[in-house]
């Protein structure tokens, strides 16, 4: 009786690790591949239903300020101001504007050497969100354009992102990241741009379907009277500032003709560290943003947040070291050296991470094959999650600019 018993148990207990295992592997496999499955179809669907296209009129041309705050950009000024004077748009209704929070390697003196460069210099440092604050207080255009100091944008930039603003209820518009690949990159090179790659696809179908969840710093554009300051500890300034925005009502677009690029991080080293910050960031941001993981208030807004971020900085990194646990522990019941289903999922497990570790040893290697290097990024992008959570907790996680170094 007592043998019976203790297998009923035993079976029971196999039952719940089974069900829990399946559960967590979904969540993971929904967070990366699944949500953009069904991103695709739901999207098909609408095109079929409406059938709409965008038509955008050559004249409008509004005034715009393209905003640049910067902290110790000597490196990159000259090549990012020529840049900004090549942008096809009225030169009497671009304004160009830079922001400097606590510069000391001569950045603002090379700036004041350009007449059209409008620059707002404080010698103390309050990091990015800071600087962006106390410049808005300045822009009296309607559009303002985000972009970093170490990114260059195509000519066509400002004119493609401000023809959504004829649309009123576009309160928000997000260009394309792009990562300016080497021939033969490293791990951080070759995971970062397959990234933003599958980012891009994602971001373009999610604009279509209703509104861009977050945009990336490097280039994003918002109505000027929609700008509200964000709170000065803020590690996420361009998705908290554009999640605000659909709160209030209004759609964040896509444009993927207006793109802003940089080289990648130097190595995974650097990578992480960014990757750290966007994580805390991350995770501070869904303490912020609580009202939008209410369905029922935003429907599809919080169903697009949740599938895209949410889960991203939450539950799946947490799931992954369960999964390969459970995994295990079904696996060895069911007899780890045998050919079955858990046996086959748990040994493609420790090939995964296996591959991440000889994407490790491998990283500044010159391959060919770069696929080889995204098992590595994908484990570091996780792990990145945890450490952030650390910093966040501990306080760590500085305001101010803590720039990676670029390849």
């Amino acid at each position: 009786w007592k043998s019976t018993s203790c297998n009923r148990e035993r079976e029971d207990n196999m039952t719940l690790l089974t069900a829990l295992f399946w559960t967590l592997l979904f969540i993971v496999f929904y967070a990366y591949a699944g949500y953009g499955i069904l991103l695709y179809i739901l999207v098909k669907i609408k095109r079929l239903i409406s059938g709409k296209k965008n038509i955008f009129s050559k004249e409008f041309e509004p005034e715009v300020t393209l905003f640049v705050a910067a902290y110790n950009e000597k490196d990159y000024v000259d090549a990012k101001v020529a840049n900004s004077l090549q942008l096809d748009y009225p030169a009497d209704k671009l304004k160009l504007v830079w922001v400097t929070d606590g510069s000391d390697d001569g950045t603002p003196e090379m700036l004041r050497k350009y007449p059209r460069l409008e620059v707002h210099h404080q010698p103390a440092r309050a990091g990015k969100i800071g600087a962006m604050n106390r410049g808005m207080k300045l822009v009296n255009t309607p559009i303002v354009i985000f972009t970093d100091a170490n990114t260059m944008l195509n000519p066509e930039a400002i004119r493609n992102i401000v023809r959504h603003y004829e649309n009123p209820k576009v309160g928000g518009v997000a260009g394309e990241k792009r990562i300016a690949a080497g021939k033969a990159d490293a791990a951080a090179g070759a995971g970062e741009g397959i990234y933003w790659k599958y980012e891009s696809a994602l971001k373009r179908r999610d604009s279509e379907l209703y509104s861009v969840v977050g945009a990336a710093g490097e280039l994003f554009s918002v109505r000027t009277p929609l700008f509200h300051e964000v709170e000065k500890d803020t590690l996420l300034d361009d998705f908290i500032l554009t999640m605000r925005i659909t709160q209030q009502g209004y759609l964040v677009r896509y444009e993927p003709d207006a793109n802003a690029t940089e080289t990648s991080s130097a190595n995974v080293e650097e990578e992480l560290k960014r990757k750290i910050r966007i994580s805390a960031g991350g995770l501070q941001s869904v303490a912020r943003l609580k009202p939008l993981l209410n369905i029922f208030r935003y429907g599809t807004l919080s169903f697009q947040y949740i599938s895209h971020r949410v889960l991203r900085w939450t539950l799946a990194p947490l799931a992954l070291p369960f999964i390969f646990l459970i995994n295990l522990l079904i696996a060895m019941n069911q007899g780890l050296g045998s050919l079955n289903l858990y046996s086959i999922l748990f040994w493609g497990q420790v090939l995964f991470y296996l591959a991440a570790l000889a994407g490790w040893y491998l990283e500044n290697r010159k391959l060919k094959v770069k696929v080889l290097f995204v098992p590595y990024y994908f484990f570091i992008m996780n792990l990145s999650v945890y450490l952030g959570l650390r910093r966040l907790i501990k306080g760590r996680q500085s305001v101010n600019w803590e720039r990676a170094k670029r390849a």
